[in-house]
């Protein structure tokens, strides 16, 4: 990126990548932090060791899961605060690369490339998505994971009249920083045209209550092991209701 338009672009979205990371609540939800650990148990009969690239790494929760079941792994993230936070964690085999994943020249291919929660962020999907498969070994897999607007949460938010539209972003989207909103049809549409073939997708934990809501359950003790197994067992089988939808993808023969 050298013209001043694309420098402009690599301002602004650092600015909006910094301001967001100070309204970003992960590392202070039970929540979402229970989200990621479920999602990276879903992911590990696919995990076989290995290099890894992940695209961002918020607080460095996921990044620390990851971690432990590969050889190394990479990240790249365009907010100085997070991997400020990240690095904290002092992880002996991962390697931060600062920048946006616009500007990332990948200098090796990857065994397994996790894009969670970073599609919803993005403008320019496809374009991330063109860097991901270029970066994966032609026999690698990628692991995709966004907010699912049809939860069960956000359909009772419908039906109460606080949201007029599934796919309508709530403040707490823009808090987030998101961009967009997915369910199952558009997460696969976009995965197909951008070259990657589907092995497995679904949901990651039935979700019935608002993250605060789900929060305040997890800190009062009301949702406990038990109940979090059931309601992750009971996502396997009803995904369009969970809060989360993932796929996981090998690039298109």
């Amino acid at each position: 990126m050298k013209n001043e338009k694309e420098k402009g672009f690599v301002s602004s979205e650092k600015e909006f990548l910094e301001k967001k990371s100070r309204t970003y609540v992960a590392g202070e939800s039970l929540q979402d932090d229970l989200i990621r650990k479920l999602a990276v148990r879903t992911f590990e009969p696919f995990i076989d060791g290995g290099i890894g690239l992940e695209l961002g790494c918020s607080d460095g929760y996921m990044t620390d899961l990851l971690s432990r079941r590969l050889e190394q792994l990479d990240v790249i993230e365009g907010s100085e605060d997070f991997i400020r936070k990240a690095m904290e964690r002092k992880l002996r085999n991962v390697n931060f690369i600062a920048g946006l994943f616009e500007e990332f020249k990948p200098t090796r291919h990857y065994d397994h490339i996790f894009a969670c929660y970073v599609l919803e962020h993005v403008l320019d999907v496809a374009e991330i998505l063109k860097i991901v498969r270029d970066a994966l070994r032609p026999d690698g897999l990628l692991f995709v994971v966004v907010p699912n607007s049809r939860a069960l949460s956000r359909q009772l938010a419908y039906h109460m009249g606080i949201v007029s539209d599934l796919k309508a972003l709530t403040q707490n989207d823009l808090n987030h920083g998101h961009r967009r909103v997915y369910d199952r049809v558009s997460l696969n549409r976009g995965l197909e045209e951008a070259g990657f073939a589907t092995i497995a997708q679904g949901g990651i934990m039935l979700k019935f209550l608002a993250d605060f809501q789900m929060d305040r359950l997890l800190e009062m003790g009301i949702l406990q092991e038990p109940q979090i197994n059931g309601l992750y067992e009971l996502g396997l089988e009803y995904p369009d209701l969970c809060g989360s939808i993932y796929s996981i993808c090998k690039i298109k023969k």
